[in-house]
């Protein structure tokens, strides 16, 4: 590896900076992501948790046999599931303020890699979120962008061109296909500009702002749709336009971020896609705008400094390939998106590296749900008086309002969302749930925010689906609700331990 000075040109033609400042932010993602799900992991993939690991991946070598090493690329496999899925999450905090300190960024970002990828093998239905799959590619792409020395610390570093590329390629493709696939999907509330009348009701979290911004009136509500359409189908292509419509197009995505965040909890994904605009601005736009904000010009050098270093790999060939086979690979999956036809080879070839979930496509909400229906689950001592948990985040309690959670992600709330739009026989981990309700299960209890029976067990547990809505202005002034609900079904019949339960 060797290092030069980088060349005299304009500092227009530089990203040492916002690349440093991306790397930085992502190490901060990480520790977020890392620390979010150490928190929860006994409950939800512990040998006394939901979907316990060890089971999981004892099942998988029995099924698939030694093929279940490639389809469930994990370090679990060498070195198991108990203490060392805390190792890993101990290890995702290490490297991640390493990371942000400067220490060996290559060789962290390529640790990491390996960790969270280990971490979402393990975890399942958990970790079926789509910000897992752009955080890892996101980790993986930027191996190549950081710079290949133990010590650069804080200093800036101009990153390869074609590395900085990748990232443009990852930004471009997270936002046009979010867009795409609303349209394509055939849903009447995107094409008619309506969905957002019905977002912010019915997404997964709200934020304490989603009451408010549902409010709104229709034509607002078609405006914004109308306004995201806008940021998500055209400005990504101004990302590879000269800078005067680049550094506009980043500022639109992280305005579109920032509005989303505040009116939804969706983990790390807002702060992630913040993190990818940040190496398409220049450092001549940084220094510009340091500037405005100190209005002292030796910050701006601090903080700037008069160019970066630049840092060579050994060859630029490696590089050249890997740039080259992401831009094919991920170029034919966003093409599903447009036809469902493949020849073989391309098939097989996808197939091979869908395991490493780091070459994706994206789009969330491609069809927008109009109602919310929600799971409460309820115990009882006696079969006819029952007594509701309360979820730690997730709407439950009519007079509780919503609450800030990002870039925590409540996993278990998060997939209780999904599991009402389906039924149990699409998820059989419900029934999981309720069994360690009935017993007890400390790991499992510690993921709700109270127990209504604290001295012993539910005799009975059942699942009741509810239909929430946001409640007017006037019925919250007037009750405090922020909430109104009526019984939709019974999702789950009583269910008990006991042989003799009579309810069942």
């Amino acid at each position: 590896m060797t290092e030069t000075p980088a060349p005299q040109n304009a500092l227009g033609g530089r990203f040492g900076f916002g690349a440093w400042l991306f790397l930085r932010l992502l190490a901060f993602v990480h520790l977020c992501a890392f620390i979010s799900f150490w928190v929860q992991l006994r409950g939800l993939i512990g040998p006394h948790g939901i979907l316990p690991a060890a089971d999981f991946f004892s099942a998988a070598h029995e099924q698939l046999g030694a093929s279940a090493y490639a389809q469930l690329p994990s370090l679990c496999w060498l070195f198991g599931t108990g203490a060392f899925l805390h190792v890993l999450c101990a290890a995702g905090v290490v490297l991640a303020l390493l990371l942000f300190a400067g220490v060996a960024p290559a060789l962290c970002l390529a640790l990491l890699w390996a960790a969270y990828l280990s971490l979402v093998c393990a975890g399942q239905v958990f970790y079926e979120f789509q910000w897992d799959a752009l955080l890892l590619e996101t980790t993986l792409l930027a191996v190549f962008l950081a710079p290949w020395s133990w010590l650069p610390l804080w200093r800036h570093h101009e990153p390869p061109r074609l590395a900085r590329c990748l990232l443009w390629w990852l930004l471009f493709r997270l936002m046009f296909l979010s867009g795409f696939v609303k349209l394509a999907s055939g849903d009447p509330a995107w094409r008619h500009l309506t969905a957002l009348a019905f977002h912010y009701e019915t997404q997964p979290l709200p934020t304490p702002l989603s009451w408010h911004a549902f409010q709104l009136p229709l034509w607002f509500h078609r405006a914004s749709c109308a306004v995201m359409f806008f940021i998500e189908l055209v400005v990504p292509f101004a990302l590879f336009a000269p800078r005067r419509w680049r550094h506009p197009a980043a500022g639109l995505i992280i305005a579109l971020q920032i509005v989303i965040a505040l009116t939804g909890n969706y983990a790390f994904f807002n702060l992630l896609t913040i993190a990818l605009c940040l190496p398409c601005l220049d450092d001549v736009w940084w220094r510009q705008a340091i500037a405005r904000i100190f209005r002292r010009q030796s910050l701006v050098d601090a903080f700037i400094g008069t160019g970066p270093t630049l840092y060579r790999f050994w060859s630029i060939w490696p590089l050249r390939i890997f740039a080259g086979f992401v831009f094919l690979l991920t170029a034919i999956l966003a093409s599903l998106d447009f036809s469902a036809q493949l020849p073989r080879p391309l098939e097989n070839i996808l197939s091979a590296v869908a395991p490493l979930r780091s070459f994706n496509n994206y789009g969330l909400f491609a069809v927008m749900t109009t109602s919310r229906p929600e799971i409460i689950l309820e115990g009882s001592d006696d079969g006819r008086d029952w007594l509701a948990y309360e979820f730690l985040h997730k709407p439950g309690s009519l007079t509780r309002a919503p609450g800030w959670v990002a870039p925590h992600q409540p996993r278990l709330d998060w997939q209780m969302w999904f599991a009402a739009l389906g039924g149990p026989s699409q998820n059989p981990w419900v029934l999981n749930l309720c069994v360690h309700l009935l017993r007890g299960t400390p790991d499992v209890l510690a993921l709700f925010r109270a127990n209504p029976f604290p001295q012993h067990p539910p005799r009975y547990v059942r699942a009741v689906l509810y239909n929430y809505e946001f409640t007017e202005p006037a019925v919250r002034a007037h009750t405090g609700q922020y909430w109104r609900r009526a019984v939709s079904d019974l999702y789950l019949p009583p269910v008990s331990l006991r042989s003799d339960n009579p309810v069942r």
